[in-house]
């Protein structure tokens, strides 16, 4: 009778061990598996959306661009942060899926999971106090593109680095300055981000004249100056508003300087500063308006 009683109870052990549990077990991978597979496609299919336009997880901040930037410009950057976060959120996937199928695997086969759940905690708690710069990084920098403070092609200015935006990921972006130095900037060592790239631009233009030229007649040659020049065709595209003249900015003891400022397309600010002060310094040498170099320079032949 004990025998058979013994024997019914390997029978049964082995039935759990080799039938049972192994099925339960299948089960619990199956299920990760699909759940990691529709969750990718659930996020595949919202970054796909929001490359191509239609309501997703990211949009464009238009409100920031009223003037309207091109529709390449906006796809292209809507499309590198779609990327990015979506690498995001399925990383983030993958580990909880496989998380949850180990915890119950562990269970099926008997192992008492609550402490290695505490254990977890303790670990988890002793990697926050050791990296927690690189949990700040990377924190800073969902946020960022969530906000879409700047992207790839921006001219930003993060503190130490000014320049252009080569790549943006998720604890460091890369700057290139305009002597060529590439800047490795990471994300929770930058305390503000100006970006010269969105919405607009102002382009200003100061000019210098002697103190004896007449500055009426000198703010209206400038500004007639820069009128004209923006109609050329190589700018009249980045130009959005037509030059203001500000009048006097300032007077120094070798010069008076006046101020003209027009509102351009982002990025484009300084060709058309270029162009216009160009323009202003040749409109001012043919209405015979003095610069202090040339003041100067007569003072000092007199003598």
């Amino acid at each position: 009778m004990n025998t058979e009683l013994h024997a019914l109870d390997l029978t049964v052990i082995s039935r759990d061990w080799l039938v049972h549990r192994p099925i339960e077990i299948a089960v619990y991978v199956v299920l990760a598996l699909l759940l990691r597979y529709g969750l990718h496609r659930l996020i595949d299919r919202m970054t796909r959306r929001a490359r191509v336009g239609a309501p997703a997880l990211l949009r464009p901040l238009k409100a920031r661009d009223p003037y309207g930037a091109s529709n390449s410009i906006l796809n292209a950057r809507r499309a590198q942060r779609a990327r990015t976060m979506g690498s995001v959120f399925k990383s983030g996937v993958s580990i909880a899926t496989l998380t949850w199928a180990v915890l119950q695997i562990l269970a099926v086969v008997g192992v008492n999971v609550a402490p290695l759940i505490a254990s977890a905690g303790v670990i988890g708690v002793a990697l926050g106090f050791g990296a927690q710069n690189l949990v700040r990084d990377f924190l800073t920098g969902v946020f960022m593109l969530l906000e879409d403070q700047y992207g790839v092609g921006d001219v930003v200015d993060v503190g130490d680095a000014v320049g252009t935006v080569e790549t943006v990921g998720l604890r460091v972006t890369t700057v290139r300055d305009i002597n060529g130095t590439l800047w490795f900037c990471r994300h929770g060592e930058i305390q503000r981000v100006g970006n010269m790239s969105q919405g607009h631009a102002v382009a200003v233009i100061d000019l210098p004249i002697a103190h004896t030229a007449n500055v009426h007649r000198a703010l209206q040659v400038a500004l007639s100056a820069a009128e004209a020049a923006v109609d050329e065709a190589d700018i009249a595209e980045d130009v959005l508003e037509p030059p203001e003249m500000l009048g006097v900015n300032t007077v120094t003891a070798q010069s008076v300087v006046l101020r003209l400022t027009t509102r351009t397309r982002p990025g484009r600010q300084w060709a058309v500063q270029r162009r216009l002060t160009s323009a202003a310094l040749a409109a001012f040498d043919e209405a015979g308006i003095e610069a202090p170099l040339a003041v100067l320079m007569s003072t000092h032949a007199s003598a």
